[in-house]
């Protein structure tokens, strides 16, 4: 049985047309829904009883359960259950403009990216949209605040799980569900070209993070596996071609690795890559794990680095570290309890 929470509102008004019924219904669950946040089709009193008994039929009222809730420096992270005892996190942000969730789309991830711990548990399976849906809708209830900015960056590579994470988007963006303004949601990938180019298409105004972290193929064949199906030469191809289609600025992650990433020969080949193309760069101190070998940059390696891209006139900051204390940062993700 399909979740309620799977639908966007013109699957509900092709559903209540289908068995008869005003399409308009569809806006009146979707408020029950995502506006007075119901659990039960019961709760929603101004249908009748027979297409209660009708939707109980059709659709069910799946929900998460979380399982732990780790606090840290104004960051919160989530461990939930999903319905068959699998495990995801999701990380909450309290910013100053506003509350940032970074959720997960996949338990498990096959990308196998040398410095991220979340790609340590291989892919089990991609999450359903109502599995991330509901990311946002227990969190909000948990800290009875809304979430204002969603970004895909947590367990899984978003675009390996292309076709639910695009109807996520659209139903947390709908004006009548969750109304997440499409420019406070940012999807991160570390490099699926032709699901990029599937995106330029899409006619959604998101932000598009291309997880980067080395400036030639050499060197990001050895960090990142997926370099050596898309190399860079196609990467850019791609994003150009996006870039072409929907005039929006593209992010670049650059997590900094003591002396893999982050001389300044690396700072010069990154702006001469960048050099010329409307983006940003997130340079990401690295969260060291128990488990993986790779150290982070000292901040005077950092700062040396972002002052060559600076002088290169790339548009670059250093970004904030956040969660580390409850394993919550970049790349420390993972499926566990």
């Amino acid at each position: 049985m399909k979740s309620i929470y799977d639908l966007e509102i013109i699957d509900l008004e092709e559903y209540f047309l289908s068995i008869n019924e005003k399409k308009y219904k569809a806006k009146q669950v979707y408020e029950w829904l995502y506006k007075k946040r119901v659990s039960s089709f019961k709760e929603m009193t101004n249908l009748k009883k027979s297409l209660i008994e009708q939707l109980e039929k059709d659709f069910s009222f799946d929900s998460l359960t979380i399982l732990k809730t780790e606090k840290g420096k104004r960051v919160n992270k989530y461990l939930f259950l999903l319905p068959d005892q699998e495990k995801i996190e999701a990380v909450l942000m309290f910013h100053d403009y506003g509350n940032s969730l970074c959720i997960s789309t996949e338990v498990g991830c096959n990308m196998g990216c040398a410095f991220c711990e979340s790609g340590r548990l291989k892919k089990v399976r991609p999450l359903k949209p109502f599995e991330m849906v509901l990311q946002i809708l227990l969190v909000e209830a948990a800290i009875k605040e809304r979430i204002s900015h969603v970004v895909l960056m947590g367990i899984g590579e978003p675009f390996d799980n292309y076709d639910s994470v695009l109807r996520f988007i659209r139903i947390i963006n709908s004006n009548q569900g969750i109304d997440i303004g499409a420019r406070h949601i940012t999807v991160s990938t570390c490099g699926i070209v032709p699901k990029i180019e599937q995106l330029s298409q899409e006619n959604i105004q998101i932000n598009l993070a291309i997880s980067l972290h080395a400036p030639t193929n050499e060197l990001r064949d050895k960090l990142m596996p997926i370099n050596r199906v898309y190399p860079i030469e196609k990467l850019f191809k791609a994003l150009k071609k996006y870039y072409d289609l929907t005039n929006r600025r593209i992010t670049f992650e650059y997590i900094m690795l003591d002396n893999v990433n982050d001389s300044l020969e690396d700072a010069q080949a990154l702006a001469d890559l960048l050099r010329g193309i409307n983006c940003y760069v997130n340079l990401i101190p690295y969260n060291e794990t128990s488990h993986l070998q790779f150290k982070k940059s000292s901040h005077l390696k950092i700062m040396a680095f972002y002052d060559i891209l600076k002088k290169n006139k790339i548009n670059v900051t250093i970004r904030k570290e956040f969660g580390s204390e409850v394993s919550a940062a970049c790349g420390q993700l993972r499926s566990t309890n």
